[in-house]
């Protein structure tokens, strides 16, 4: 929009570094394990860390965030999406000196890799057709890592309402993967009894 100002950040620069360097930067080990975990295909995590960063402190009034850990861990998850969506736009990557050397030698766990992506690319599709409450427990439960116990705390939940909302979503994905031929295994054994 021309003329509109970017969100401006109440919180003086010290105050926002003692803050970061407080309240951030111990989630750091966790951040980068989580990366490491949940997105092994991506290249350089640590590009990842600092976007994932710089997205956290352009938050209008960080102070107001009551649960940091969740929202850098969401933010996180959002950025290597993100990553993984534009790789997919540009699928041809520049060569460099090293790679036509790899090029010679096989690539064991190509298929590996691209199932996985395809297993990824699934998961998000179905996760995408939960209704939203649904779907936000399932992202802090199987992407997040979340307990049941501490769902509820964040979301401010009983816990056995986050234990629907978790029933619910492995049964709702449970019916998309089947609707599009994904859980071929488990049809063809309800089909046998």
């Amino acid at each position: 929009m021309p003329g509109a100002q970017p969100a401006r950040n109440p919180m003086p620069p010290a105050d926002q570094t003692v803050w970061f360097a407080e309240t951030v930067r111990p989630h750091e080990p966790a951040l980068r394990a989580f990366l490491s975990r949940r997105f092994s295909s991506l290249p350089d995590h640590d590009d990842l860390v600092q976007e994932t960063y710089a997205r956290l402190l352009r938050v209008s009034d960080p102070e107001r965030l009551s649960h940091v850990r969740a929202f850098l861990f969401t933010t996180a998850r959002n950025v290597a999406i993100d990553h993984v969506r534009r790789a997919r736009r540009s699928p041809v990557d520049p060569i460099d000196e090293t790679a036509e050397f790899s090029l010679l030698e096989p690539a064991p766990g190509t298929a590996d890799a691209l199932d996985q992506v395809q297993r990824h690319e699934a998961m998000l599709a179905a996760l995408d057709t939960l209704p939203e409450r649904c779907r936000e427990v399932m992202l802090l439960r199987y992407v997040d890592g979340f307990s049941a116990a501490e769902i509820a705390a964040h979301l401010g939940l009983a816990a056995a309402t986050v234990r629907v909302h978790l029933m619910k979503g492995v049964l709702d994905c449970a019916r998309f993967f089947r609707a599009h031929g994904l859980l071929e295994g488990a049809a063809a054994k309800k089909g046998a009894r």
